[in-house]
């Protein structure tokens, strides 16, 4: 039988290290271990009832279950332009500002290709999420690292990046809430975003895809910033904010040059989402949100039972104000694997290693808030028991 090699592009693809910790952890499950798995990024809550009714009453349309449009129903883009009305305050022209993916992952791995040439460079913050750099690598793109420091609220410092890589930087992601770090932006951070991308002609593309989970205030949209639309876009994601990400339906929005790029790329590739999904979307984007508030309230509680009990074995690490991720340095001794492989090993809890987020994750571990507060409180009680920390409460 022939072999036929994978393409340049396939092979510049990085490692799938989350399907091999997923095995790690099927194996120690498969000994009769339970573990309590912290290492996923998926919600445990169900879809909203009024979300599911709608789809459940457009899935009976039989008008409904033929192709959609290419580019998608204008009742959606609209649902989407009255949302940041609402929610942020801006202004978005829906026939020319608003792009519907199939999730935002898909736009996040398509968008080097739509503006950057190969060559070109594409910063990427670290640490980040990994498919940042499976975008770039399929654009064959150069990726640039921004280096996301504690002393720095992991927050952007521009001036950390080499002059020669600027130069060649066609375009910039950023995530905030952050995973895997929880950080939440500033409005200045923002404003300097803005200006460092317009000075060098970059476009900017901030993935906003844990709006609503905030814990210090409403969450902030790049596009809020003066001047953002005029160097870049925001990709906007269900999958959290209304437990939908099997749905997999998001938004690109902002920039019409940008937005333009995006949906002739896509009609390349496919056809729309299914519209059944598009109308629950859009009944998702117009209720009222008490939903979404009730989550984030939810995911807060989660953080405080666990920080309570990670204060008690002595385990200290920075409070996430958004998200459902916490980030955590690991104890000294230990690489960011073998930290993880130890508590899967001996404490039978699940976590994920900060190399997969890049070189400046090394050194710390990611916890995602996926389980009640009690199995979450379990979880670090387990860990405590291994006395790696320094306990602060009399036992």
């Amino acid at each position: 039988m022939k072999h036929f090699a994978p393409s340049i592009a396939i092979d510049r693809l990085p490692a799938p290290v989350f399907a091999e910790l997923a095995q790690r952890i099927g194996a120690v499950k498969a000994a009769g271990h339970d573990v309590i798995t912290l290492g996923q990024g998926t919600p445990d809550q169900t879809t909203p009832v009024h979300i599911l009714d709608a789809l459940k009453e457009a899935i009976n349309d039989a008008s409904n279950l033929q192709y959609p449009p290419f580019r998608g129903h204008d009742f959606l883009k609209q649902a989407v332009a009255d949302f940041y009305q609402s929610e942020f305050g801006v202004n978005i022209d829906p026939a020319s500002e608003v792009a519907i993916l199939l999730g935002s992952k898909a736009g996040i791995v398509a968008l080097p290709q739509t503006i950057v040439n190969p060559g070109e460079g594409v910063i990427v913050p670290d640490p980040g999420y990994p498919d940042y750099l499976s975008g770039a690598a399929l654009a064959g793109a150069y990726p640039i690292t921004l280096p996301l420091l504690a002393e720095n609220a992991f927050l952007p410092d521009y001036t950390l990046l080499d002059t020669t890589d600027v130069e060649r930087a066609r375009m910039l992601f950023l995530n905030y809430p952050s995973n895997p770090t929880g950080a939440t932006a500033t409005a200045e951070a923002f404003e300097q975003t803005v200006s460092f991308a317009d000075a060098n002609d970059i476009c900017v593309v901030h993935d906003l895809a844990y709006g609503g989970i905030s814990f210090d205030g409403p969450t902030r949209s790049f596009l809020q910033t003066e001047g953002a639309k005029d160097v870049g876009i925001e990709l906007f994601s269900l999958s959290k904010r209304f437990n939908m990400s099997g749905f997999r339906i998001a938004f690109a929005i902002g920039n019409p040059s940008v937005i333009a790029s995006i949906e002739t790329y896509q009609e390349h590739l496919y056809v729309s989402a299914f519209t059944p999904i598009q109308q629950a979307a859009t009944v998702a984007l117009s209720s009222d949100q008490t939903c979404v508030r009730e989550l984030s309230a939810l995911y807060e509680a989660r953080r405080d039972a666990l920080f309570g009990k990670l204060q008690e074995i002595g385990w200290d690490g920075p409070i996430p104000g958004g998200s459902f991720f916490v980030w955590l340095p690991v104890p000294s001794g230990y690489t960011s694997q073998s930290f993880t492989d130890h508590l899967l090993d001996e404490a039978h809890v699940a976590v994920t290693p900060g190399h997969f987020f890049g070189e400046y994750g090394e050194g710390y571990v990611r916890i995602s808030l996926i389980a009640d507060a009690e199995r979450l409180v379990e979880a670090a009680e387990r860990i405590g028991q291994l006395n790696l920390f320094r306990q602060t409460v009399a036992e």
